[in-house]
C-alpha cells in the first residue's frame, strides 16, 4: 500500500488560489484528502479557511493497526463503521478483528454454523456473512486492510458450547469430569479437520494476505490438558511431558495447516508461539504485547522474523491524566537492534480488548488516545513530543468531535 502523497494549497492573495493533491496510489489520495481537510479552520461565521501550505507526507510504518475486541462485549455495525472512520481519520491502516474469544463466538462461519448458535451471546448479537463483507468493503474504500483473528488453542471455551468435544474435558482429582472445560482438545483429529475447513472459509471470506492465528496465554497452571485421560495417552504416544510441549504440538500442527491452505496464506501469532521455540516460518509476523518487549523485540528480529509492537499501547488500561503522552513517547525501535532489526520492524498497534467497553463507551476511550499511536507509527524517527504536541492534540480532539465522534478531552479543562 502506497500512501506517500503531496498537497499543495496556493494563497489566493499572492498565488493561484488553487490546491492540489498528488499521489501515485489511490491510498495516496485518500491520506492526502485527510490533510487537506484538517488544513482547514473555522473563520468564526459559520464558514472555514485554509492554511496555506505545502506538504510532502509518507508513513514510516507500513502497519499502523487498531485491535478491537468483538467478543467479551459484542458491538453493532454502526459502532464499528465509527471505529472505522475514526481510523482512516487518524491515517490508520489496518484493522485487527479480535472477533471471537472465550466469552462469545459472534462469527458466524458458512461452514459451522454451530459455532455462533451456540457461542453467540444471543442469535442477534452475531456477524452474517452480509455483515463481514459490509464491513471489509467499508474498510477497503477507507484505505483500511482487515486482519482477522481467530486464536487458539486457548481463549477458546465459547468454540466448545457449538461444538462438544473441541475443547478439552477437565477432569478432578476423583478422576471424573468436573465439569469445566480448558483449551482445544489436540489430541482430538476432529479439531485438525474443523480448523482447516474453518480455515478455509475465513482466507475466502477475507480477502487480506495475512490471518492471525493468535497462540497467545495458554493456561498452564490450570492443568486441564494433564487431567485428561485422553491427553494423557497422546502426549504418552508422542514422548512429551509438559503443557508447553502440548502447545507446541497443536501450534506446529496448525501452521502446517495454514501452509496446505491452497491460497497460500501468511500469518502472524502473538509473541507466546516464539518464546515457546515453535519454529515458523520466515515470512511470518510476530506481535510483540508483554511487558519487556525490548528485548522480545530484540530476539524477534534476531531471528529474522518482522514484527509488530502493541505492549505500549494497550487502550483498555486506564490511567487517571493524558496517558497519550506515554503512548506517543514509545519508539518501537529503541531496543538496541542493529539496522537490520530495525528494518524488520513493521509498525504497531493499538489494542482495545473489550472487557468494559462496548457501543455506549468505545469510541471515547479509543479516541484521541490512540490518535498519538497513531502519529507515532507515522511520523519520522526522530519526531519528539514538545510543546506543540498537547496543543495538537487539542486541537484534532476538537476536529473529531466536529465530525461527529465522541472524542473524550485529551488535556483536562478546555472547550472546543
Amino acid at each position: 500500500m502506497d500512501e506517500t502523497y503531496r498537497v499543495d494549497v496556493d494563497a489566493a492573495d499572492s498565488g493561484t488560489g488553487v490546491a492540489f493533491v498528488t499521489a501515485d496510489s489511490l491510498w495516496g489520495v485518500l491520506r492526502g484528502l485527510e490533510t487537506f481537510t484538517q488544513l482547514m479552520f473555522s473563520n468564526g461565521e459559520g464558514g472555514l479557511y485554509i492554511r496555506q501550505a505545502s506538504i510532502a507526507d509518507r508513513p514510516r510504518y507500513s502497519h499502523r493497526g487498531v485491535l478491537l475486541d468483538t467478543s467479551r462485549h459484542y458491538f453493532r455495525i454502526s459502532t464499528i463503521k465509527d471505529f472505522l472512520d475514526a481510523m482512516a481519520m487518524n491515517k490508520f491502516n489496518v484493522f485487527h478483528w479480535h472477533i471471537v474469544d472465550d466469552q462469545s463466538f459472534p462469527f458466524v462461519s458458512i461452514k459451522y454454523p454451530a459455532l455462533a448458535e451456540g457461542g453467540a451471546y444471543s442469535e442477534d448479537m452475531v456477524y452474517t456473512v452480509e455483515d463481514v463483507e459490509d464491513i471489509i468493503e467499508y474498510a477497503r474504500v477507507r484505505g483500511i486492510r482487515v486482519i482477522p483473528e481467530f486464536d487458539t488453542p486457548g481463549h477458546t471455551e465459547s468454540w466448545g458450547v457449538g461444538l462438544p468435544g473441541f475443547t478439552t474435558t477437565c477432569y478432578g482429582d476423583d478422576g471424573l469430569p468436573d465439569g469445566t472445560f480448558g483449551p482445544v482438545d489436540p489430541s482430538n483429529e476432529d479439531v485438525y479437520t474443523l480448523m482447516t475447513h474453518l480455515l478455509e472459509e475465513i482466507v475466502m471470506r477475507f480477502p487480506e494476505k495475512y490471518i492471525h492465528l493468535g497462540g497467545d496465554e495458554v493456561s498452564f497452571g490450570f492443568n486441564c490438558w494433564l487431567s485428561n485421560p485422553q491427553i494423557q495417552a497422546w502426549m504418552k504416544s508422542l514422548n512429551i511431558s509438559t503443557p508447553q510441549e502440548i502447545e507446541s504440538v497443536y501450534i506446529a500442527r496448525l501452521l502446517s495447516l495454514v501452509e496446505a491452505l491452497p491460497t497460500s496464506p501468511e500469518y502472524v501469532i502473538w509473541q507466546e508461539v516464539i518464546d515457546n521455540d515453535i519454529q515458523v516460518k520466515p515470512a511470518t509476523i510476530v506481535e510483540v504485547w508483554k511487558g519487556g518487549w525490548e528485548a522480545e523485540m530484540n530476539k524477534v528480529t534476531g531471528q529474522g522474523l518482522r514484527a509488530i509492537l502493541s505492549s505500549c499501547w494497550y487502550l483498555d488500561h486506564i490511567n487517571n491524566g493524558n496517558d497519550w503522552q506515554t503512548y506517543y513517547n514509545c519508539e518501537p525501535e529503541s531496543f538496541g537492534g542493529t539496522d537490520a532489526q530495525n528494518q524488520l520492524v513493521i509498525g504497531g498497534e493499538a489494542c482495545m480488548w473489550s472487557e468494559y467497553v462496548d457501543d455506549t463507551n468505545v469510541m471515547p476511550r479509543v479516541w484521541p488516545r490512540a490518535s498519538s499511536v497513531a502519529e507515532r507509527l507515522w511520523s519520522p524517527k526522530d519526531t519528539e513530543h514538545n510543546g506543540h504536541t498537547g496543543r495538537r492534540m487539542e486541537e484534532h480532539r476538537c476536529r473529531m468531535v466536529g465530525r461527529g465522534y465522541d472524542a473524550e478531552p485529551p488535556n483536562g479543562p478546555g472547550f472546543c
